[in-house]
């Protein structure tokens, strides 16, 4: 995992100070992604002028009337992950520079001992044209966001996985600022600079012999660049990782029973049942395998988990246990925070609250002394009551549950922070989410060691933080996928699981990628590996979910049944609840709707 800023603009007479300062500040934040290394390489691209308009043109915009130089500087951060070796990037070899924020788990063979962009870069400098490149990137499943130049086209490629699970902005150039930016993080809001997230529909080519030769940056940026399909006609080219997949169009027969109980797996899903337990094992096996321990002394959890005790984060956390030697601790964190309008509610009731969301008879319920605890956040009585049932179905493991409380004080004065990394999201859902994320990454809380009553303190040094993200929209969780049953049978759930697949790119992802990294950890989504989504669409959505059968069994029925045969009963039962309402992250100081633009 890296950090990448790449920049590209004319050689000037005199230094833009506010660009310089601009560079500085992605540098800088780029650099908390990477912390074991950083390196910059600068590459000038030079062209002799010769017509009147070139040098009226050169003239006016760096000074010199002889030469246009277009200058782009290569600067990564490298947080190692991978290989026996230590790796600064930017990798470069004869001219051809590579930017990698990215892990390959299929595609290329990578061993134990080799780093993954290393023999990416191999790759890259054999290819011969722009499908070759496409090619490449078409046959590797990870997540990855990467910045590649190659020298014998002089062309600029950049992109992100078919999914989205790593963070790449772009800010194209203006006549007010002509200098074209790509980050894997923005310095905040600034009015001059207007950060995206680039789609990752396609794969980018930018002409920078073109781009040179224009009268300007901005005039001269869309003609040079050229979106490349992920589709590839190439012959005897075996691009599995094109794209996420397609939901299964069958409908389920009228005469198939709803589903009664977790006790009995129907015999129709039986199989899909041990298909889905044996390929999300697989997906987390790749994921946890061959971390270096680099710095981390023997003892030290190399794996955490984002874990609210739900059936997502538990299901994964008991996978990984298969795979991690046993005698080291996996990290579980849990985060909750001090919600000055929750604990309000707890103490006097919610007398101007909607009769919608609080009926009468809750403000009347008598409140324990534990309901009035700060942090007894449903994610923290979630979380308590499955780590120990991870502690008996997996007794030999030491489970450092690692509870993170936030108090209101710490969380306001980290909200600037938050608000920069998650940029440019600006709502208040992104926000209350990336709180969350940015507190429970962090991993500062205490723990309890093994029957002792007293907690101590306890920061997690885990670099891969796994995140049960992705399976309410592969498996039917969300409470919107019953209403439109209910409204459109199956027909219209099937179109519904469909456009939750497209939307997985332009949703959480990249901003979550902004706000985990800024800790020097990498988040790993085991749900997201593009073969289990391929897996997971092609059966049919009635294998999946039943939304004739009450909450808590028909919503993500696949996975319900799968982590009751693998003996996780307590889990297997739990209903969905959004992150930001488990830990108390939201509307803390008052009721906004979650589209609603920071002011």
């Amino acid at each position: 995992m890296c950090g990448i800023h790449v920049s590209a603009k004319f050689s000037p007479s005199q230094i833009d100070v506010n660009f310089a300062s601009m560079q500085l500040a992605l540098q800088r934040v780029n650099a908390a992604r990477g912390p074991d290394a950083q390196n910059e390489y600068v590459l000038s691209l030079s062209a002799p002028l010769t017509t009147p308009q070139e040098l009226e043109a050169a003239s006016l915009s760096s000074g010199n009337a002889l030469s246009r130089t277009l200058d782009v500087t290569f600067y990564a951060s490298e947080l190692r992950l991978r290989g026996d070796n230590p790796i600064v990037q930017p990798h470069i070899r004869e001219g051809n520079v590579l930017c990698w924020n990215g892990e390959i788990f299929e595609g290329i063979e990578i061993t134990s001992h080799e780093n993954d962009g290393s023999k990416l870069f191999d790759a890259l400098c054999l290819a011969k044209t722009p499908e070759d490149i496409r090619d490449i990137f078409c046959t590797i499943e990870g997540p990855y966001a990467f910045v590649f130049y190659n020298d014998a086209s002089q062309h600029l490629y950049f992109g992100r996985d078919p999914l989205g699970r790593r963070s790449l902005l772009i800010n194209k150039p203006t006549t007010k600022n002509p200098y074209l930016l790509l980050s894997s993080v923005s310095a905040g809001a600034n009015p001059a600079y207007d950060f995206v997230e680039i789609s990752t529909e396609r794969i980018y080519s930018l002409d920078l012999t073109s781009l040179r030769n224009s009268i300007d940056i901005f005039a001269g940026f869309d003609a040079s660049l050229d979106p490349i399909s992920r589709s590839s006609r190439t012959p005897n080219v075996l691009t599995r990782f094109d794209s996420p997949g397609k939901v299964n169009t069958a409908i389920a027969l009228d005469d198939i029973p709803p589903a009664e109980s977790l006790d009995h797996i129907p015999m129709h899903i039986s199989q899909a049942v041990d298909d889905l337990i044996s390929n999300l094992d697989r997906s987390v096996m790749l994921q946890v395998r061959d971390i270096p321990r680099v710095s981390l002394p023997e003892g030290k959890a190399r794996v955490g988990v984002l874990f609210s005790g739900g059936i997502d984060s538990t299901i994964i956390t008991f996978l990984a246990n298969r795979h991690i030697p046993l005698h080291e601790p996996i990290d579980l964190l849990n985060v909750a925070f001090e919600n000055p309008r929750k604990l309000k509610i707890q103490e006097e009731g919610n007398i101007g609250g909607k009769r919608i969301r609080k009926a009468e008879s809750r403000r009347s319920e008598v409140k324990t002394e534990q309901a009035k605890i700060p942090y007894s956040v449903p994610d923290r009585v979630t979380g308590l009551e499955e780590v120990e049932e991870l502690r008996r179905v997996c007794p030999e493991r030491t489970w450092n549950f690692v509870e993170i409380n936030v108090p209101y004080n710490e969380c306001q004065a980290a909200r600037p922070i938050v608000e920069s990394l998650m940029s440019p999201g600006r709502t208040v859902m992104d926000l209350s989410l990336a709180l969350a994320l940015y507190f429970a990454s962090r991993g500062q809380g205490q723990i309890r060691k093994f029957a002792s009553p007293e907690y101590e303190p306890y920061t997690s040094e885990a670099r891969v933080l796994l995140n049960g993200l992705g399976s309410d929209e592969l498996l039917g969780g969300y409470g919107r996928h019953r209403t439109v049953y209910n409204n459109g049978g199956w027909a219209a759930t099937i179109a519904e699981l469909q456009e939750e697949i497209v939307r997985i790119p332009t949703r959480n992802l990249g901003r979550d990628d902004r706000v985990i990294s800024s800790h020097g950890k990498e988040t790993r989504h085991p749900f997201l590996s593009l073969s289990l989504v391929s897996f997971l669409a092609s059966l049919p959505v009635h294998f999946k979910m039943d939304p004739r059968a009450e909450v808590g069994l028909g919503d993500k029925m696949l996975l319900r049944f799968a982590a009751r045969k693998i003996g996780l009963v307590e889990a297997s039962t739990r209903k969905k609840r959004a992150m930001q309402f488990g830990s108390h992250s939201a509307r803390m100081d008052g009721e906004r709707r979650g589209d609603v633009e920071l002011e």
